[in-house]
């Protein structure tokens, strides 16, 4: 089997690894000049001194996934990254002044939640109960399997009837807790994934089992190590990489992908394709003109854009978590603006990363590396980026220096910020979305984009928008999915 796959993400990188175990020949090609896509770094000088930002994923929940990777070629992965606990996996602080420290056992839990209400702390084990019934079907059972079309879906629809699928996760989360600040903690998660806690199905509730079941981690030297770790893997067992090779068209004879035809003219034959783009975006724009299929854009509803800044500072902040949460006043109004109305809110929700708490090596000493990153409506709602960015940066800054970084605007030494326009740019993002489509119950499984392309029996899929969905576990396994697609099981 000679194999191209289309983006060097976790994603592609994951289906290149299966392929080469099985014996394919793999190329792997992707536009940008260094793998990762969504999980790349961007690496920066100033005032003399080197700062590196992971450009997307912050943590790894589900280490198991990579070790799979590397047992395939009998390596381990602890002999080529050092991974690190991250402890409190979140710390979620409320407008009112109040925190929680998200994450641990069960005991460590219940007391966080005490601080709020000791009935919440009561209810947390029949919560964790919910989140292992829906990992056990939805991660377990169901998350490495096919589903291309609405007759796979309806075997599994009894059991997700039974876990209530059609509860969003806030819905799910709120039979458990009356504080109105736990049930925030508790249902936030989809929107790590690309999706309004408001809609997406409960189904997604199994990522606080995932994180309990195999902890946070970080791999020293930033997620872009382990992406780095897995280009070497497939280039020690035969994998090729071509960087800056941008596919304008997948080539097809006879109802079958036949190569990549790259800019510039070069055709690389293949009996396999397999696409780590977007999957919409595959269909709708690299097929032949006479296949291309615009309504796989069209059809779906795409997850809201994302707003990230990155700067270093001049100064530590050592009491500053790796994960801190900022709520904002409100949530499921905050939410509705950004995925209904499609407006930006003054009211700001902030995931702050400061991975220099978990590797102090990570900036150069005496300095500290963050990124803030707040969702936004994607590129549907007409924002001019370009004139907004600069006053909504200011205002990010304006709430970090307030709520938890005193003195910030006196010691910033680098800093750049990406707007939805990047992903839609660079990564080939539709509507410049960061996570794809959302998660909700209709875009989910069987109704996300299918890992097997319809119409191009040799033509796959993996990333965020194909089962099983976004998030680093997510596209990991997606590879998985192709895997028992082409050859029945998995490794």
């Amino acid at each position: 089997m000679q194999a191209v796959v289309i983006g060097a993400g976790f994603g592609g990188l994951a289906a290149a690894l299966r392929m080469a175990a099985r014996g394919a020949q793999v190329t792997v090609v992707d536009r940008l000049p260094g793998p990762g896509g969504r999980g790349r770094e961007f690496a920066k000088s100033a005032a003399g001194l080197s700062f590196r930002y992971d450009a997307g994923p912050t943590v790894l929940t589900a280490p198991v996934l990579f070790e799979e990777l590397f047992a395939l070629f009998g390596e381990r992965l602890s002999d080529h990254v050092e991974l690190l606990p991250v402890t409190p996996w979140y710390q979620m602080r409320f407008a009112d002044g109040s925190q929680l420290d998200y994450g641990g056992s069960t005991a460590q839990i219940q007391s966080e939640i005490a601080k709020f209400s000791s009935a919440d702390a009561q209810a947390y084990p029949a919560f964790l109960a919910h989140s292992q019934k829906l990992f056990e079907k939805g991660y377990e059972e169901l998350g490495d399997q096919p589903f291309l079309g609405w007759q796979s879906m309806l075997k599994a629809l009894p059991a997700m009837m039974r876990l209530r699928a059609d509860r969003s996760v806030y819905a799910l989360t709120a039979r458990y807790f009356q504080d109105e600040r736990v049930r925030r903690a508790f249902s936030i998660q989809p929107l790590l994934v690309g999706g309004n806690p408001f809609d997406t199905t409960s189904i997604y509730s199994l990522i606080h089992y995932l994180e309990r079941k195999w902890g946070v981690w970080f791999p020293r030297g930033g997620m872009a190590r382990l992406v780095q770790a897995l280009v070497a893997l497939g280039q020690r067992h035969g994998v090729k990489f071509e960087w800056d090779a941008d596919v304008q068209t997948i080539t097809t004879q006879g109802g079958q992908a036949t190569g990549v035809q790259l800019r510039g003219g070069r055709h690389l034959p293949a009996s396999t394709v397999i696409s780590n783009a977007d999957a919409g975006h595959t269909l709708a724009k690299l097929l032949p003109l006479s296949q291309q299929q615009p309504k796989a854009l069209t059809s779906k509803q795409y997850s809201m854009g994302l707003f990230v800044w990155y700067f270093s500072t001049k100064r530590v902040y050592a009491n500053v978590p790796h994960h801190t949460i900022l709520f904002g006043h409100t949530y499921r109004e905050v939410l509705h603006k950004i995925f209904e109305t499609q407006q930006l809110s003054d009211d700001l929700s902030i995931y702050l990363h400061r991975p220099t708490a978990t590797d102090a090596q990570y900036a150069p000493e005496g300095h500290d590396s963050f990124y803030a990153l707040v969702p936004v409506p994607n590129l549907a709602a007409g924002i001019d980026w370009q004139q907004q960015a600069a006053p909504f940066k200011a205002l990010l800054q304006s709430e970090l220096e307030r709520r938890i970084l005193p003195g910030l605007s006196q010691c910033i030494v680098d800093e750049h910020m990406v707007t939805p326009n990047y992903f839609a740019s660079e990564l080939l993002a539709p509507l410049g979305s960061g996570f794809s489509i959302t998660p909700k119950l209709t875009q989910s499984a069987g109704f996300r984009f299918p890992n097997r392309a319809a119409d191009i029996s040799n033509l796959y899929f993996v990333g965020a928008g194909t089962h099983p969905g976004a998030g680093v576990p997510g596209v990991v396994t997606s590879a998985k999915v192709v895997e028992r697609l082409l050859f029945g099981s998995v490794q």
